[in-house]
């Protein structure tokens, strides 16, 4: 049976707009993530999957442990969940969350929140309500830079650059009162999130493999100074770095202890375009076709579910299923309503459906209150996403 038929068959009592996730491309691509990881632990970006059961489901698995989460409310909900050693791993301003954390050593034991500057100890400092030691991540700023630093290729996160940047503000915060150093976090975002082998564009996709060769021989190096700088001063339980685009460059460093990964497990459409793995499409969702305004040409309900980033036309929903549809582009995905144009628009009839697949992983979550989880030709069960257990952290 074809995937389109094994979905339309495991979602034919339910209407559409609706998403699922297939739970044999998800193990799939959880198994390879392992595989990739060579023996070091892989921890779960919780952004990229927005879904306590699927989270549950894959921390279940070898290979796996530790989240990575997104904001300071999220990272307290998950643990008074029931989930252990999360990691925040994006700076918080969250007052009323830091009093919380600082009131509750046992919250306090389970999560690291990220510290790059001073200026957050003081803010982690102002909203105490308790003397809960709070343990802190720092991050390396992991941008390639070239041309003497006049060409700079990576995101900007962290200010702290070099071992002596890091080694000097590791020495402060460990000569703070209520604050310990016990991790080290490095995201090389222009590795492990841009693809290499970009369909029909051969120069660019050269271009991008060189840079990125360039890239991980840098860091390689200089992730292993701040390293060597860091322990020096600080007892590190973790080095964390990488994501799904770069598991086995990042995991070949010495120094690094875990990767991060999270995309790999739904493998939205940004993530095709890579030489070193091939994941299998998990989350998908589908809208139902509403008009037929002419021959070659079908209209859903909805779809205009762009991703962050850039504003491109790589950033929204592709069409997936069935095969050979297209947007209009004076129109693209709509708000609420979107025409699709292809020779395959003539098979559908109203109620149909068309499933397509989110740019990015885990935001399609944002867009659905529940996932329905399809084994076979069978939804075997529905599990709520954040949003749909009332929680839109961001």
């Amino acid at each position: 049976m074809s995937e389109r038929a094994r979905y339309d068959r495991a979602t034919a009592h339910l209407d559409a707009p609706l998403a699922i996730v297939d739970l044999a491309a998800f193990d799939a691509n959880a198994a390879d993530l392992v595989r990739r990881a060579g023996g070091k632990p892989v921890r779960v970006a919780s952004k990229s999957v927005r879904c306590r059961a699927l989270l549950e489901r894959v921390l279940a698995r070898d290979g796996f442990a530790g989240v990575m989460s997104f904001t300071l409310a999220e990272s307290l909900w998950l643990v008074r969940s029931g989930f252990t050693d999360v990691l925040l791993a994006y700076p918080s301003a969250d007052r009323a969350g830091f009093g919380r954390l600082t009131a509750d050593p046992e919250l306090a034991r389970q999560v690291t929140v990220l510290v790059d500057d001073v200026a957050q100890l003081d803010l982690i400092d102002a909203a105490r309500e308790g003397s809960a030691t709070v343990r802190v991540c720092l991050e390396l700023d992991t941008s390639l830079h070239l041309l003497g630093g006049r060409v700079r290729v990576g995101a900007r996160r962290s200010p702290l650059r070099t071992p002596e940047q890091l080694g000097r503000f590791a020495e402060l915060v460990n000569g703070r009162r209520g604050f310990q150093v016990v991790g080290l976090m490095a995201y090389e975002g222009h590795v492990a999130g841009v693809g290499d082998a970009v369909p029909g564009r051969a120069v660019r996709s050269a271009a991008i493999r060189l840079m990125q060769a360039k890239a991980r021989a840098e860091l390689a190096h200089r992730r292993a100074e701040v390293v060597r700088r860091v322990r020096q001063v600080a007892e590190l339980e973790f080095v964390n770095g990488g994501g799904t685009g770069s598991v086995e460059s990042t995991v070949a460093e010495r120094a690094v202890t875990e990767v991060a990964a999270g995309s790999g497990l739904f493998v939205p459409r940004l993530f095709d375009n890579y030489r070193s793995f091939r994941g299998r499409p998990a989350a998908l969702f589908a809208q139902p076709v509403v008009r037929r305004p002419g021959v070659g040409v079908v209209t859903v309900l909805g779809g205009g579910y762009p991703a962050s980033g850039p504003a491109g036309a790589d950033r929204s929903p592709v069409p997936y299923l069935p095969a050979g549809l297209r947007y209009d582009p004076q129109e693209g995905a709509g708000e609420v309503q979107t025409p699709l144009l292809g020779s395959a628009a003539d098979d559908l009839l109203i109620g149909d459906r068309v499933w397509f697949r989110h740019a990015k992983a885990g935001e399609l979550c944002e867009r659905f209150a529940q996932l329905h989880l399809v084994e076979g030709d069978a939804v075997v069960e529905t599990v709520p996403t954040y949003r749909g257990e009332g929680h839109t952290f961001l």
